[in-house]
């Protein structure tokens, strides 16, 4: 496991948007040879995709041979509501790189079946050869993607109610009102992103401190699920001095001493100009 602690939200977001692009790059995708990408929504990984959308617009990266598969949707909200993670998805990212739209796999929280629909996410993961890098991020309470507080630790895809913490912290996103806010989701498991080869989770700010604190510094838990990934062989955890402020101290130098080694894995950040 790394750990890769960083000055502030910004510069974590530039970090994890340089090791994105190094590792799609490093990969060589082409027709036959399609890196990847699993996902996160939320507020946490905006800075990330604004970096990457600069990486594309610079002529530095492609998406054109890059498939992704996002960790979650709402139940029953429109495709086209403003807060569905279909929006937010194109808003925020899709719409401005060129990523095929076939190739980005979101759940539909409106289909019939909604059984059916996890199963078919899992078949088409599956069917483009597993997540070469899953992205995450985690709410205060500790969860990935909507892998709430008690959820099983080898969960696959499937149909989740959402725990009142997480309602209240997407309350800001529906004028604060609750009642407007979905009460079930669809959700990648536990297992599903342990799965993948490697695994980068963005955690920032104060009110993640003991989040991050539960998923490394204690045991395995499902009641903290992001603590999975302490078994995972290839997790890096990228996070700012905020969120580390419920680590020990010998905990936050120990990692810091390696920053060394964790800034060559994004310096040099790699180009897909000719002659990079």
């Amino acid at each position: 496991m790394r750990l890769v602690i960083l000055d502030n939200y910004d510069l974590a977001s530039e970090w994890a948007a340089k090791y994105i692009c190094n590792r799609i790059i490093q990969f060589r995708p082409g027709q036959d040879r399609y890196f990847t990408l699993g996902l996160p929504t939320g507020s946490t990984p905006l800075g990330c995709y604004k970096k990457l959308i600069e990486y594309h617009k610079n002529g530095d990266l492609s998406f054109k041979y890059v498939k992704t598969f996002n960790m979650d949707e709402y139940v029953g909200l429109p495709r086209n509501h403003p807060e569905s993670y279909h929006s937010y998805m194109w808003n925020n990212f899709f719409k401005h790189i060129d990523i095929d739209p076939n190739n980005a796999h979101i759940l539909d929280g409106n289909a019939t079946d909604l059984q059916a629909e996890c199963d078919a996410f899992e078949k088409k993961i599956k069917e483009a050869g597993g997540i070469d890098l899953f992205v995450g991020g985690i709410g205060p309470d500790g969860h990935i993607a909507f892998n709430e507080p008690g959820s099983s630790l080898v969960s696959r895809t499937r149909l989740k109610t959402l725990a009142m913490d997480t309602i209240l912290a997407n309350a800001k996103y529906f004028d604060g009102d609750l009642s407007k806010v979905p009460t079930m989701a669809l959700t990648v498991g536990v297992g599903t992103v342990m799965d993948a080869r490697e695994v980068m989770i963005l955690i920032t700010g104060a009110h993640k401190a003991f989040a991050l604190y539960k998923a490394i510094e204690e045991g395995v838990n499902h009641m903290w699920t992001v603590s999975a990934f302490q078994q995972h062989p290839r997790t890096i955890f990228v996070c700012d001095e905020d969120a580390t402020l419920e680590l020990r101290v010998k905990t936050v130098k120990y990692f810091k001493g390696l920053m060394h080694v964790h800034n060559k894995l994004v310096d040099p950040l790699y180009s897909m100009k000719e002659g990079n």
